[in-house]
């Protein structure tokens, strides 16, 4: 999906992560699956999160870059606090941050993801093209 209209939604205040929360990420990302996310993702590009009690409850972030453009990536709430807009907030901020740097925020999404889709189409991201993917893993000797 490509990012096609202004949108300004940001409601939630947010924190820069970085190393320090590496671990909650991971575990985010453990319990909720966005997509491809290792040990180093974080690295790739700025992520942000809403924290409550402590706990990291909701991210997003840049990863990959293309010349103009910047993927959002690893956009998840977990299942204990979604239905606040703390991802409609992350990737609304996500949004201001690539257009202010004259760029075009993109991403992908599961075509299954309905909620996620829901979300992103608020925002002002459109369906670009749909790709079939498919996982191949080596089998174990």
């Amino acid at each position: 999906m490509v990012w096609s209209q202004i949108t300004a939604i940001e409601k939630y205040p947010y924190e820069d992560l970085n190393s320090s929360n590496a671990e909650q990420m991971l575990a985010l990302v453990e319990l909720t699956k966005p997509g491809p996310f290792g040990k180093r993702t974080w690295e790739m590009g700025s992520y942000i999160g809403i924290h409550r009690d402590g706990q990291l409850v909701a991210m997003a972030g840049e990863r990959l870059r293309l010349p103009g453009y910047t993927e959002v990536s690893a956009v998840c709430t977990h299942p204990e606090h979604r239905g606040h807009g703390y991802a409609t907030s992350l990737v609304s901020t996500l949004i201001r941050k690539i257009i202010e740097r004259n760029e075009i925020p993109f991403l992908h999404v599961a075509a299954d993801n309905i909620g996620a889709i829901s979300v992103y189409e608020k925002l002002g991201f459109k369906t670009r093209c749909i790709v079939d993917l498919a996982i191949v893993k080596r089998e174990s000797a």
